[in-house]
């Protein structure tokens, strides 16, 4: 019986070796991070439990531990494909902050425990021109911008905010203070930079006159940064249930759009025009309202089936329209460091992650205001 007994044991002890000497032979490779999120997994767009692994932190990288994810109504667009096919499961969410728990070795700007933001980008090429102006929302180079969720990331693609964690090119990562209100603050990643950056793009000052048609989640935003820069602002909607709040923000008057008397002698008034609307609707009529010179800005982007048509007589008086996408990492910072600086932040109202598909369907059918921010401990 010893013999065989010996045979065996021999036998152990030459594969534990070769197993030892083959784990020696070469660095391990670096450990992935587990995730737990909620993802959509079809066009239908109801989110549901789901877990995977992020990438391993690289030398340039941060793991932040995500504590704040705001809901924003693109996340919608993008989960049921208003926008043009995606790749599922899809793990929505960029509008993020949280505490950073790990660090590349090449980081500098950022410590273990301070508190980082991550806004709509994650990556860019670095080299085309607008890269270099600080506008990587712009970028032109492999493909442009790599987005938050949905987009290629080596093998695979980039899963958002609606998780556990997330690693970040430090680059891409904004610094929070960390004496700011940190569910408010989540919504600015973007709600914030989108309607912060075609007011300061458009030099609005004290004496302007801007409106904004939309009072929801952006719209609530581009009223309180518009009056702190000094201009008067009115403010556009379709419903009664928004004037009181409104008018606690600052602004000079309220319009009801489906009033027709509160739409009467507004012709030639205002110097910008912010529009957040993200469905279908007559373009002109605000046009209209434009001063000579005067510009209206399109942030609100509806699905493409919902695409306003515009009637370019209405441009006639050296009118102009364009569209604003977000802003780069620098204007992002500039915005953050602005908004709590002037104690600018979103009206939100906090929710576990459990509550997802509920709030999706107010946010539908206009039943917040005016931002959904999810804690996402209660995912942990």
């Amino acid at each position: 019986m010893k013999k065989p007994f010996s045979h065996l044991l021999t036998f152990i002890i030459v594969l534990t070796g070769s197993y030892v000497c083959k784990a020696q032979s070469g660095p391990a490779a670096p450990a992935q991070i587990h995730t737990k999120a909620y993802a959509a997994m079809d066009a239908k767009g109801k989110l549901a439990p789901y877990e995977f692994d992020r990438r391993s932190v690289g030398d340039n990288d941060l793991l932040i531990d995500i504590l704040y994810s705001g809901i924003c109504h693109s996340d919608i667009h993008t989960v049921k494909g208003d926008w043009g096919q995606i790749p599922y499961p899809c793990v929505p969410g960029h509008e993020i902050v949280g505490r950073v728990i790990q660090i590349g070795k090449n980081v500098h700007k950022f410590k273990v425990g301070d508190i980082a933001g991550v806004g709509c980008m994650v990556n860019s090429c670095g080299e085309c021109e607008y890269c270099k102006a600080g506008e990587e929302q712009f970028c032109t180079g492999n493909g442009g911008p790599v987005w938050t969720y949905g987009s290629a990331e080596g093998d695979s693609y980039t899963k958002g905010g609606y998780a556990t964690n997330i690693i970040v090119k430090e680059s891409f990562v904004i610094k929070i203070p960390k004496n700011a209100p940190l569910a408010k603050v989540a919504p600015l990643l973007c709600a914030g930079i989108t309607t912060y950056s075609p007011l300061r793009y458009n030099k609005v000052k004290k004496g302007d006159k801007v409106a904004v048609a939309g009072f929801g989640g952006l719209g609530h935003m581009a009223v309180q940064y518009a009056k702190s820069m000094g201009a008067e602002v009115d403010v556009f909607d379709i419903t009664e249930d928004k004037r009181k709040a409104a008018s606690e923000m600052g602004a000079a008057k309220y319009v009801n759009t489906t009033n027709t008397q509160e739409m009467d002698g507004l012709n030639s008034k205002y110097n910008l025009i912010i529009s957040t609307i993200p469905v279908s609707f007559k373009v002109e009529p605000y046009l209209q309202m434009l001063k000579t010179d005067g510009t209206m800005v399109l942030i609100g982007v509806p699905a493409h089936d919902q695409i306003p048509v515009v009637n370019v007589m209405a441009l006639f008086g050296r009118r102009k329209m364009y569209h604003s996408l977000i802003g780069g990492i620098r204007e992002t910072q500039e915005m953050i460091d602005y908004s709590v600086k002037n104690n600018i932040y979103a009206q939100v109202e906090v929710i576990p992650v459990q509550r997802i598909n509920e709030a999706y369907q107010h946010i539908l059918d206009g039943k917040v205001q005016f931002r959904y921010v999810i804690d996402m401990k209660s995912l942990k």
